[in-house]
């Protein structure tokens, strides 16, 4: 039998619960050297670093150069007290990252390329080998630097929410489940048919119908949670989610 607890109503709880959320803790911390900021903020970049890495290598530098240089970036981020000059009116994580980075790497690179900063000290680690052959595997396409920040922020969010519904299932015992369930989110619509997930799961059509539905719902409750942890106010979590999801088009 597969069964499924009920969550709470996440889009409810977003509101009454915002003033909590990751990115808006960095914002109201400010100018204040808050370590509760500092981590939130630490958090936020280990998760969607990626993007920026790839941004980097589109603008035209060499592996070794992004390397270095998307480093020093989060080094610099996570050491210096460059939140004093953000716009609340332009909260929104993603922008304002990539605004420091446009900075950093107008007026910084001489220096960074001299020599790695931060007294030997690693603020974030980061898989450069790993981004370097997803880098490889990115269509050879005509997308601007900014547009593949968007398309990869945008995949990077989604694999996060993946993740968080992986957790869930796994921490209740059911994570042979969403292994056979989350065709359901990943794959074409029709791709897999309910009997054959009900087969291999040893229950009926309908059980896994409603699981499905379950899933997906749950699904976008996560999708709407993640996304308000790198926005600033709760009106701009569907926007947005539009934005984001223009980046596949």
């Amino acid at each position: 039998m597969i069964t499924s607890k009920p969550k709470a109503d996440s889009s409810r709880a977003l509101v009454g619960q915002f003033a909590a959320t990751r990115w808006t803790v960095v914002l109201t911390a400010g100018q204040t050297a808050s370590p509760q900021a500092g981590r939130a903020l630490e958090e936020l970049c280990r998760a969607y670093w990626y993007p920026l890495y790839a941004y980097v290598r589109r603008r035209g530098y060499d592996v070794h150069e992004a390397e270095d240089l998307t480093q020093e970036f989060f080094a610099r981020l996570l050491a210096k007290n460059y939140l004093a000059d953000v716009d609340r009116a332009k909260g929104k994580f993603r922008s304002f990252l990539l605004a420091s980075l446009k900075h950093f790497l107008a007026n910084e690179w001489d220096r960074a390329h001299a020599a790695k900063r931060g007294g030997g000290q690693l603020f974030l680690s980061l898989d450069t080998k790993t981004a370097e052959t997803r880098y490889l595997s990115e269509p050879a396409d005509e997308l601007t630097a900014e547009k593949l920040l968007e398309r990869q922020w945008a995949l990077a969010l989604l694999d996060q929410v993946l993740d968080r519904l992986q957790a869930e299932f796994v921490a209740d015992g059911k994570a042979a489940q969403f292994e056979q369930l989350k065709v359901f989110l990943t794959e074409g619509k029709g791709s897999t048919s309910y009997a054959s997930v009900a087969a291999k799961l040893g229950t009926t059509e309908g059980a896994v119908k409603v699981a499905a539905h379950r899933l997906r719902r749950r699904y976008r409750e996560l999708l709407r949670e993640e996304i308000s942890h790198t926005v600033a106010t709760p009106a701009e979590v569907e926007e947005e989610i539009r934005h984001l999801f223009a980046a596949f088009r």
